[in-house]
């Protein structure tokens, strides 16, 4: 059992808060690395081994988004929480396009955000395991050997099918972000890359339409669901 506490990232620009906020979180048991000035977060967080980031988003030099979106291709699986006073809706869809696990407005009630840094870890826990076989109605999904199984059928995916499977087995019923996906699979988000996936999208729909169960769900403008409704 491992009982090394978790470190957060921490990056907030008012100095009374950030200082409130980081003794609150230390109080309950984690290690918090804080800056606060956005020009210097990502070195920061490149010299750091960390297990969750909490990003204000308006801050000197370099915003929230630039950053998480920086810190995205250095990490692609590292939970990221926006806490911010910008409540605006494109501000919102905007957070969760570049990454963001979470997005919480200020004010905010202190032990609500504890309880959502312990879910998103306990989360991440959960599926730090063992990722090979995800079972997907009737089928069987081997991420590493890339195999999709049902009965005695057996096919076999490309890397991109098998990333994008891979990515909505491990959050059923949840939007997974265009921009994320894109992003974490091709490295990039621009208008051929997403008609790529949007290919490889109507591909593996194609797939699990032998189970009437299953259905790939695009959200207009937003992302896609892997749908899974139980019999």
């Amino acid at each position: 059992m491992n009982n090394k506490p978790d470190r957060i990232f921490l990056v907030e620009d008012d100095l009374s808060f950030g200082s409130v906020l980081k003794s609150y979180l230390e109080i309950n048991d984690f290690v918090v690395d804080w800056i606060d000035d956005g020009k210097y977060a990502v070195d920061h967080f490149r010299k750091g081994n960390y297990d969750i980031c909490i990003l204000d988003i308006m801050l000197p030099h370099v915003d929230g988004f630039t950053i998480a979106n920086e810190i995205r291709q250095i990490n692609n699986l590292i939970p990221i929480v926006f806490l911010t006073a910008k409540k605006m809706k494109e501000d919102v869809l905007r957070g969760y396009g570049v990454g963001g696990d979470d997005y919480i407005t200020k004010p905010f009630d202190t032990d609500i955000l504890l309880a959502k840094i312990r879910a998103i870890l306990a989360r991440r826990d959960s599926q730090s395991g063992a990722r090979d076989i995800y079972e997907i109605g009737k089928f069987v999904f081997n991420s590493k050997l890339r195999t999709l199984t049902a009965g005695d059928i057996e096919r076999k995916l490309s890397p991109k099918e098998g990333q994008l499977l891979e990515m909505l087995a491990i959050n059923p019923n949840t939007l997974i972000s265009r921009e994320m996906a894109l992003k974490k699979i091709w490295g990039n988000d621009d208008y051929f890359t997403a008609r790529s996936m949007d290919v490889y999208i109507t591909k593996l729909r194609k797939f699990l339409s032998e189970d009437p169960r299953l259905n790939i769900k695009n959200i207009h403008g937003s992302g896609f669901q892997l749908i899974i409704n139980e019999a």
